[in-house]
């Protein structure tokens, strides 16, 4: 099992942590506090399912983050490192929308919930309960951003080192392996804002018509999604061109899917539908469109590098007990396999 074994390991984990801890904390409360005093009377309005929702969408955000971090400093992969930052942000941008979204879901919940039911506190107070919670988390967040980023920095230059001692010298090399790098770590931050879309998508179709054709097909494609995630993954390193090419065709249609729902969101006949989760899907759609682009490129450029000498690179390998377990995103040196000569050879 992986430990930290640096400074600067050891504080990316704990601000990790510690965001993920306090944030958390704050909608953890929240989520409570909307269950223990609204979720009674107001069952039976949408807004009883999209506060939830996004609360628990939020929570599982945080997990998979955090999961995220430590896979990172396990394969000592700097690329990723970098990606998390920007999750964070992404995670960020989330929670300042969710601001907006559960006050307007809140608010509306106002004017369905009678005074005699229940006999609950008003909404305005419930509301000015939760206010501070939200409002604490972006600024959070910020400070994690920031000192994520200046720790990812650190890491940079602690890991190229490692890096170096087992990587070929080759840089044309160098260049295939950080694009291999790059897509693995775009598979991972895939899953993560498509099932939040997708989550969203599917309350939403709830509360309008769950006998919708639209319904069925969209959990159907959570379970397919993870398996094409994995598949594009298995078929890279094993550098199956065959199915890199219907992996790349499905990511299309993936893309035209995302594109099409951004779009009819804001059509006229279709704009009501959206109105309790229209920003909260804008969000996840725009990210995962930018997500889905990038990880066309990077598919069709790992595909040109096949068959051009990565794949002994990215395979696992044993090394002594004093070292940490290298895994499949760093590449091993093949120099141990002949004898050092006795003095320096100038090549």
């Amino acid at each position: 099992m992986y430990k930290p074994n640096s400074l600067w390991t050891w504080m990316f984990i704990v601000v990790a942590l510690v965001q993920a801890i306090v944030a958390l904390g704050f909608e953890g409360y929240v989520f409570a506090k909307f269950q223990t005093e609204l979720d009674k009377v107001a069952e039976e309005n949408v807004e009883a399912l999209v506060v939830p929702t996004l609360l628990a969408l939020f929570i599982f955000g945080f997990i998979y983050e955090v999961l995220l971090v430590y896979d990172a400093l396990r394969l000592k992969n700097t690329i990723q490192v970098i990606g998390l930052c920007f999750c964070n942000l992404g995670l960020l941008v989330y929670a300042a929308v969710q601001i907006e979204s559960i006050k307007d879901n809140t608010t509306s919940l106002k004017y369905k919930v009678k005074p005699e039911d229940g006999g609950v506190r008003p909404i305005n107070d419930f509301w000015e309960d939760i206010r501070p919670f939200l409002t604490a988390i972006p600024c959070v967040l910020a400070v994690g951003t920031v000192a994520m980023s200046f720790i990812a920095w650190k890491l940079y230059h602690e890991f190229a080192w490692t890096i170096y001692k087992h990587i070929s010298a080759d840089l044309r090399m160098k260049r295939r392996y950080l694009a291999f790098q790059i897509y693995i770590a775009l598979l991972k931050f895939d899953f993560l804002f498509f099932l939040g879309f997708t989550v969203q998508f599917v309350i939403m179709l709830i509360n309008n018509d769950p006998n919708d054709y639209e319904f069925g097909i969209t959990i159907a494609a959570i379970p397919v999604t993870i398996l094409i995630l994995v598949l594009a993954g298995f078929f890279t390193r094993r550098e199956n061109r065959i199915g890199m090419v219907a992996i790349i065709t499905l990511y299309f249609a993936g893309l035209a899917y995302f594109l099409f729902k951004l779009i009819r969101m804001y059509q006229g006949s279709e704009e009501r539908k959206y109105e309790h989760l229209r920003q909260n899907l804008t969000t996840f759609a725009v990210i995962t469109v930018i997500l889905i682009v990038l990880t066309i490129v990077n598919a069709c450029v790992c595909m040109h590098n096949f068959g051009r000498g990565l794949m002994p690179h990215i395979a696992k390998r044993r090394v002594d007990a004093e070292e940490e377990k290298v895994s499949m995103t760093e590449m091993p040196s093949y120099s141990s396999q002949r004898p050092m000569p006795s003095r320096m050879v100038i090549d």
